[in-house]
Parts: structure tokens; sequence; C-alpha cells
């Protein structure tokens, strides 16, 4: 079952205190009685279609191969030494994206997706650092991990164009792992993990944007909604006897201009609100093919159908006095007090049924956010 992990020792409290962007850990048995959610043929299925990413690391001898998907034929790559890696896997299976659920103590815009490998005996993609936080969950088959601490000794190798790693380290973890293990591995800690039988790995990634990618992402947003339109001001003026100097007042004021854009807390959270809520993998949408009414979902909800988002889909609710805003999938929607106990519902992405949303859609803002929500093919009827 992979409802809860089973800490043993440890709480979700003491894993945030003391493991979190700290050091690796692998808890035995996490997952008691795990059942894989697919199987290897359905995973390659999702790696024939163009729309989902996947790719194929294969070793030969020494030579390391990558091949980017989609996937006609898997015959050539035999039965050792390589690996397939579908991106955002749970955006098409139920049970994959159930796999997120027991990680919520931590912010749902965090969690990032759920990547997806098969690999052969002996297959892996050779010792790497990732950026980000990752847990692991072993399915079928086994595993041999080894975790690192951060060195700075370690080099640079790049044995493939489309494929990082680094140097041999000494691993503080280095254990096999079997169905219903959970190995949690912080951003900058070397691993590799390398399959010792035909073996799935589910690998949920935590999105932690770098300043470079938050001030570009900003720029570009500030650009399209023409907010960086404040011009640097000197009405104060006065005559210079250095004119080649570029003075401490003029940097100053040249400064201001700058952090000026930063100042508007409102334009802040829009921004991070649907760049957080950006999904850069395929959604299935399930767009109706005629608008549906207030008064039509009314029925079927009335009929006991149960309205449920897409797979994948992000959502963050921001609940300011100044600025109350529900974000799905990049997109902004206002809010206020008589709607929030009903957006948050839609934020933490619950199965909607006439029991839980009825007295809630006697709010007519409530009923038409529901409408246009369902109508972009957001939330679907199961």
């Amino acid at each position: 079952m992979t409802d809860t992990i089973h800490w043993n020792d440890l709480t979700a409290e003491t894993f945030l205190a003391d493991y979190w962007q700290k050091k690796p850990l692998l808890i035995k048995v996490a997952f008691t009685d795990f059942v894989d959610p697919v199987e290897a043929n359905e995973l390659a299925g999702l790696a024939m279609e163009d729309f989902i990413e996947s790719r194929i690391v294969a070793k030969k001898a020494q030579n390391w191969d990558v091949k980017h998907g989609p996937f006609e034929d898997f015959s050539e790559f035999g039965e050792h030494n390589w690996t397939l890696l579908v991106q955002a896997a749970n955006h098409w299976f139920d049970g994959i994206d159930a796999l997120v659920e027991p990680f919520r103590f931590i912010p749902n815009w965090r969690i990032d997706d759920v990547m997806v490998s098969f690999s052969t005996p002996g297959g892996g993609v050779g010792p790497h650092l990732d950026q980000y936080d990752v847990f692991i969950i072993q399915g079928e088959g086994k595993r041999r991990w080894q975790v690192g601490a951060p060195d700075d000794t370690l080099t640079e190798v790049v044995p493939h164009e489309d494929l990082k790693q680094v140097s041999s380290f000494t691993p503080i973890i280095d254990e096999v792992t079997e169905p219903g293990d959970l190995l949690y591995i912080p951003p900058n800690h070397p691993h590799d993990g390398v399959a010792i039988e035909n073996s799935i790995n589910y690998s949920i990634g935590f999105q932690a944007p770098s300043a470079q990618e938050l001030i570009s992402a900003f720029a570009d947003h500030q650009l399209d909604n023409q907010l960086f339109e404040q011009r640097f001001d000197d009405s104060q003026r006065q005559a210079t006897k250095t004119p080649e100097e570029l003075t401490a007042t003029d940097l100053d004021l040249l400064t201001n201009v700058m952090n000026s854009a930063l100042q508007d807390k409102s334009v802040i959270q829009e921004f991070l609100g649907k760049y957080l809520t950006t999904v850069h993998h395929t959604l299935n949408l399930l767009i109706p093919t005629e608008p549906m009414s207030i008064d039509f979902i009314n029925q079927i909800l009335a009929e006991g159908e149960e309205l449920n988002p897409v797979l994948g889909l992000k959502c963050i609710l921001i609940n300011q006095p100044e600025n109350m805003k529900l974000f799905i999938n990049g997109e902004s929607f206002p809010i206020d007090n008589d709607m929030l106990e009903f957006t948050r519902m839609l934020a933490a992405k619950r199965g909607l049924t006439s029991d839980n949303i009825k007295s809630s859609l006697l709010c007519l803002k409530n009923a038409q956010l529901l409408t246009t929500v369902i109508n972009k093919g957001l939330w679907t009827f199961e």
C-alpha cells in the first residue's frame, strides 16, 4: 500500500528537520505490500507516443548511448544494460499519480512530476548529480544504489552529448533496494543506481527554480504584460564637473528603477502563481465537445458522478488579505472570502461530488468558476 510512508523511527517532521536538503536516507519497506501501478509493457506503450518525453540510456562495453522517443521497437537493445525513462508518467496513470499523495507534507507547488524508469539487468544512467530533491520508490525487481555526499572534487564526465555524469565517488549509502523501499536523495549528492534484475523505479521530483530561471521568467512576464514601463527620472539633476563618471547618486537612481519592479507584492504573487503552476509536459485535457452549463453540471452531480482534475494538474491558492487568487495550469482566477472554502477544494485537487460542493454552488461565483474549469478541460466527470 502507498497511502502512507512507514517512517520506522522517524516522522515527517523529523525527516524535514534532519534529512530534507541535508543528507540522503534509505527507508526499507517504506511501503508495505507495494504493487506496481504500471507494468513494463504499459510504460513501453507510453514511450511510443510522440507527445510523451522518453529516452533510453544504454551501455555497451564502456560506450554509452542515448536515444530519444518515440520508440517503435525495443528489441534492438537486447536484455541487458539499458534503461527506459518516461517523464511525467503520472499524467497518464491514476496509480502513478497516487504515488505523490504520501509526500503531501511538502507543499504541492514543490512537487514537479513522477518519472518512471524500467531497467534491464545492468541498466542505469551512470553516476550523476541532480539539482533537485527526489524520492525514489523501488517497484518490481532489485537495484543497487550508491549515494555520496556533496564533493567539490568531483569532475563532470560527458560520455554522450545527451548524458552528463560525474567521476567516481565514495558512497555513504550502498544498498540494494527491493519493492516498497524508499530512497531520498537531496540536491548535489552524487548517486548511481544499477539494476540487478528487471527493475521499475518511480522518481518523485521536486521543482526548485534557480534565481536565473526565476529572474528570466519574471522578466518575460513583465514584458508580456507591459509592466516594465517605469523610466529613469533625474528631474533633480545638478550640473556636473565630471561627466565621465557614473556617480553614486545616479547608480542609486538606476538601481531604484530596477528594484521598483520587485516592490509590488501583487505583481510578484501573480507571476509566481502562474510560473509554479505551469506544467511542462503534456496534460490529458478533456475539453467538452459542447460547453457545459451549471444546470447540466448539477444534473450530472445529482446522478452520483464525481468530478476530478486531470492527472498532473498543478494548482496553488494564495490566501493573502490584500490578494486572494487561485492559480491553475498557469492561469489566475481572482477569488474572495465567499469562495475560499470551495477554491481550497479545487487547489487541493479533491474529488468533487454533489455531497461536498452542493452548498458551495449556491454561490454564483463558485458555480461560474466550476463551469470555467470544466469547460477548459481541467476537471472532468469520471
